[in-house]
């Protein structure tokens, strides 16, 4: 039985693209950064994570949303670091899976389940994990909204743009 590997060329692309979509996303996340009373801060990462996510693979969506804010949040707010990671890694998993690519409707879904996840799940690790008491999770939430709705606002069209601009090769 002959073993099937990969094309190094698709790898190679599919690594750097990750790579670069890492670091967009990292660079979204923690240049604007509008500090919070909480001791976080509001910033415009879910713009890349939904961008990035609703043009892309899962693949690509998931680790750029999960890794490139885990960055952010390392150098800025490192209690936050891991929760990061997954909560919105799941967001950008979440946000391609559910897009289509074709439908306004599919990627207004993708936006909306992902944000959701993505708010719940700041709201279970600040309750129970980090302990901050019910009054500090639900005061969190809000800002939390803001940042998807922005984040969707502003990504959704920015894929738009990319999807037309992007060989077919990358997607």
């Amino acid at each position: 039985m002959k073993k099937k590997y990969a094309n190094p060329q698709v790898l190679l692309v599919q690594t750097s693209l990750i790579a670069m979509m890492v670091a967009v996303t990292a660079a979204a996340t923690f240049i604007i950064r509008i500090p919070n009373p909480m001791g976080g801060y509001f910033n415009l990462g879910d713009v890349a994570v939904f961008a990035v996510a609703l043009v892309f693979n899962p693949l690509v969506g998931g680790l750029a949303g999960g890794i490139g804010s885990a960055i952010a949040d390392l150098i800025g707010f490192p209690i936050f670091t891991i929760p990061t990671l997954i909560i919105k890694g799941l967001e950008g998993l979440l946000a391609s899976a559910i897009s289509n690519k074709k439908s306004a409707v599919r990627d207004l879904l993708a936006a909306f389940v992902a944000g959701s996840e993505m708010v719940i799940g700041y709201f279970l690790v600040e309750y129970f994990v980090l302990q901050w008491g019910l009054g500090g999770a639900l005061a969190e939430i809000p800002g939390n909204i803001v940042q998807v709705l922005v984040g969707g606002l502003i990504g959704i069209p920015l894929a738009y743009v990319v999807r037309r601009r992007l060989p077919e090769i990358l997607r």
